[in-house]
């Protein structure tokens, strides 16, 4: 039997908060870590992109919130602007749709530090930001931080890697001895796992759904071209599937802007992210996305991580993605709430062997496709059999 929040131990005002965003019942990341979450546990939590891990951690902390205090009672580390702004929209929207007095603010790098440092005089209960600038203010007596009771890592997987991993262990050094660690992420490895725990107390580990299993209302398409061409096929595919809303995934952050560049040339409605574009540009790029200003996006994996896109119709690979976990992510995009999605891929002839292994891997048919005359077609050319290892013409009348 489906739960209901009121049987997680929510209280009333932060139901009444979720109804207003038209949601009545808890996923099921949401049933395991809000009840574990409101006990004081810490907690390891695995769960898929656009499966509610948010409000998971955030719904447990807005309820132990002291509001009569003028103390930061929480921190919330993202890897990137991006999904800090995304994390800080939903804390002010279930503010004030909870009618709470929670206060909050966002702490990231490349930002007027001034302006940030005037943020902080607001008194706020919640940050959310980035480990290198909240650490920077923490070091510079700016921020105080043991009052802090509770810390989220959120995409635990990059923020324990060895780029970020002393910055979080840093933040966590300045917080309350007795404090609350909760880490979630799309995927997290046995590695992240050991680390996450020599930070925790024995730590509540929760894993939800199969990481293994892709969406089975998105159907595989993939083309082989030579590398030189690829631009010019997708131009093609773009007019002959005509998407409303998808992501071009492209492997390297150093050419999201000349692909997106290249389709502008054809008048094509485009923006491009990636960890170098400046915070502002890849906000409007975002958000002119989100709002159908813009029919496509180009993306590196590590600018797309954890943002939570809907209604993106299709998935282009421009580039095929070097391991199984990111094709997994990248098509996960698509295909949601029940709806079509179509995840096409294009490659080159000594990368057959990766779309291979996403079949083995996913227990999925990626059916080859050719386009002609403005139509995606059965193939009529003559391309590596992937499984013999030979040259095969794969005619079909």
């Amino acid at each position: 039997m489906e739960k209901l929040f009121n049987e997680l131990g929510l209280e009333q005002n932060l139901i009444e908060g979720l109804i207003k965003q038209g949601i009545e019942s808890p996923t099921e990341i949401q049933v395991k870590a809000i009840p574990m979450g409101l006990d004081g546990a810490d907690i390891i939590g695995e769960s898929e992109t656009g499966t509610g891990k948010t409000l998971a951690y955030l719904l447990p902390i807005f309820q132990k919130i002291d509001v009569t205090s003028k103390d930061i009672q929480a921190i919330i580390l993202a890897p990137t602007h991006e999904l800090a702004m995304q994390i800080y929209k939903q804390v002010e929207l279930l503010s004030v749709n909870s009618r709470s007095e929670v206060r909050s603010t966002s702490i990231i790098g490349n930002v007027n530090i001034k302006r940030q440092l005037e943020s902080l005089k607001q008194k706020p209960h919640i940050l959310v930001g980035s480990a290198g600038r909240i650490l920077e203010l923490i070091t510079m007596k700016k921020l105080k931080s043991h009052f802090v009771k509770t810390i989220v890592i959120d995409e635990g997987d990059r923020m324990i890697d060895e780029d970020n991993i002393d910055g979080v262990k840093a933040i966590i050094k300045t917080t309350l001895r007795d404090r609350q660690i909760m880490l979630f992420s799309a995927t997290i490895s046995l590695k992240v796992v050991e680390i996450a725990k020599t930070l925790m107390k024995e730590p509540k580990v929760i894993k939800v759904g199969d990481k293994s299993v892709v969406n089975p209302n998105i159907e595989h398409i993939y083309f082989v071209v030579e590398r030189r061409d690829k631009i010019e096929l997708l131009r093609k595919l773009i007019s002959a599937t005509k998407p409303s809303k998808a992501i071009i995934f492209i492997n390297k952050s150093d050419e999201v802007e000349i692909t997106t560049s290249k389709l502008r040339y054809h008048n094509l409605k485009v923006e491009g992210i990636h960890g170098s574009s400046e915070k502002e540009n890849r906000k409007k790029a975002l958000e002119d996305f989100n709002e159908g200003k813009i029919q496509l996006l180009v993306a590196s994996d590590l600018a797309a991580r954890g943002l939570d896109i809907v209604g993106v119709s299709h998935i282009f690979n421009l580039d095929i993605p070097e391991n199984s976990k990111d094709y997994l992510h990248r098509v996960g995009r698509t295909g949601r709430m029940g709806e079509h999605g179509l995840a096409l891929s294009i490659a080159v002839e000594r990368e057959l062997d990766l779309i291979k292994n996403y079949e083995r891997d996913f227990n999925i048919e990626i059916t080859q496709k050719e386009i002609h005359r403005g139509e995606i077609t059965e193939p009529q050319i003559i391309t590596k059999d992937r499984n013999a290892g030979h040259n095969t013409r794969t005619d079909n009348k």
